[in-house]
């Protein structure tokens, strides 16, 4: 046997030809690593705001619904071209520079003077999200042999969650750990985004020495701008793959709600009891990690489930999850009370569901001569939901109420409940291409919460 066609393991994972143990390690490294450093935007954004700028309350929810909208339009943009730039130049130095984008979005970010800054700096983050994800995403297709290709996407995504819980809650708290050692609240704030961009040196360094390098033999052709909009697009008329898009639409929009306004929830609760924003951040923090711990929890729970199943069926039982966990925050006026944590645990298992109820429903359903074109369509759908979603939320933080844009979702929840129950009763029969496709989970790996 040649050293081509010679294969390895990491634990249960075959690895494909070609890719070494090294390789495997690393990538399972990189990672626990990844969503976490770009979700951590979220936690330090809100505690810039709050302490370093100190902007109004009132305009904390338009603002931080503002920079959301501005990173999607920018990532937009650079979804085919940084997807290009993987295929010529190899998948190490982009996911190399997308860390290293990441580390100065977080020396940047403590150092804005005023609310602009901000919206300058959100583009570096923007570059990084996209050379992260589309590396996180990309390194996922190349790296396992086909019959381990879903443990390792069990895996990727259990670690992930994992890294969202740890980097939120851990590097969460350093402004209120060394505002407690006796430094003021911003030397606190720069200190911690500091650390954390030392991190994503890290993290860029170990990638550079442990990933493969050069460019694959091998790749999925990625579909052209014409190919994505005709192809992708055209087979919406398929009443469950049009029914997938729309679960794409709410699912990312309900992990951004989560991520942006929860946190921001929290914090400005924490305020109002008079705790210090180093300490408000804390809390707020905390119950979005609640909702990532439960969605973690849930998330192999429901998976057996989707699989026994028809796919559309289970969407709309994931629908009517998502709708409880958000609605539900209308009868909690206080997110700090002790039990809201019943309800953020709703809130995790409704956005996990919806999640991975979509994926299992374009996983299906996407054609094998049109894969390509349906899940780009997939995910420009997903990016599209967060740019209307947490455009109009942050504007009904402000103006209606905190909970408004959770209740948004949560209407929308109930409208796709009511689109599944009738694509299953008319359209009862799966027109995929392949039963085989059944139990794929697709997508973008940046996605996971």
């Amino acid at each position: 046997m040649s050293d081509l066609d010679r294969t390895y393991r990491i634990g249960p994972i075959l690895l494909a030809p070609t890719i070494l143990p090294r390789h495997g390690w690393t990538f399972i490294a990189a990672a626990f690593f990844s969503i976490g450093l770009m979700v951590f935007i979220s936690i330090g954004q809100t505690y810039i705001l709050n302490q370093h700028l100190g902007i109004p309350e009132a305009i904390q929810g338009s603002i931080s619904g503002n920079l959301v909208f501005l990173t999607e339009i920018v990532t937009l943009l650079l979804f085919l071209p940084g997807g290009i730039l993987m295929d010529r130049i190899g998948r190490r130095p982009v996911y190399v520079g997308g860390f290293l984008a990441l580390a100065l979005t977080y020396v940047l970010y403590p150092l804005a003077e005023s609310v602009e800054a901000l919206y300058v700096y959100r583009i570096v983050y923007a570059v990084g999200v996209v050379a992260v994800a589309g590396g996180l995403s990309t390194v996922l297709a190349d790296y396992p042999a086909e019959q381990s290709r879903g443990k390792l996407v069990a895996m990727v995504g259990f670690l992930s969650g994992l890294g969202v819980v740890f980097i939120s809650q851990g590097f969460g708290a350093l402004p209120k750990v060394f505002t407690g050692m006796g430094l003021d609240g911003v030397a606190a704030g720069r200190l911690a985004h500091f650390i954390v961009a030392g991190l994503c040196v890290i993290v860029a360094m170990l990638v550079l020495w442990g990933l493969k390098p050069g460019i694959p033999v091998r790749h999925e052709d990625r579909p052209s701008v014409r190919e994505l909009f005709v192809g992708g697009f055209s087979q919406a008329r398929n009443p469950r793959i049009l029914l997938a898009y729309l679960a794409a639409f709410i699912a990312r929009g309900d992990q951004s709600v989560n991520a942006t306004f929860l946190i921001l929830w929290g914090t400005l609760a924490g305020k109002a009891a008079g705790m210090d924003p180093a300490a408000a951040v804390v809390s707020g923090t905390l119950i979005f990690v609640v909702a990532q711990i439960a969605a973690l929890v849930w998330a192999p729970i429901l998976g057996p489930l989707l699989d026994r199943m028809d796919r559309v069926t289970a969407l709309a039982v994931c629908m009517g999850l998502a709708a409880l966990g958000n609605l539900a925050l209308l009868v909690l006026d206080d997110p700090l009370d002790q039990v809201g944590l019943v309800f953020f645990v709703l809130l995790g298992i409704g956005q996990i569901s919806v999640y991975l109820g979509g994926q299992s429903l374009i996983g299906q359903e996407a054609p094998t001569a049109q894969r390509g074109s349906v899940l780009g369509a997939f995910n420009v759908a997903g990016a599209v939901g967060i740019l209307l979603i947490t455009l109009v939320g942050g504007h009904l933080f402000d103006q209606v109420d905190p909970r408004a844009p959770f209740v948004v979702v949560g209407v929308i929840n109930i409208l796709l409940l009511l689109a599944s129950l009738y694509v299953r009763v008319r359209h009862p029969v799966s027109v995929a291409a392949g039963v085989g496709q059944a139990n794929g989970v697709v997508g973008r790996v940046g996605d996971l919460p």
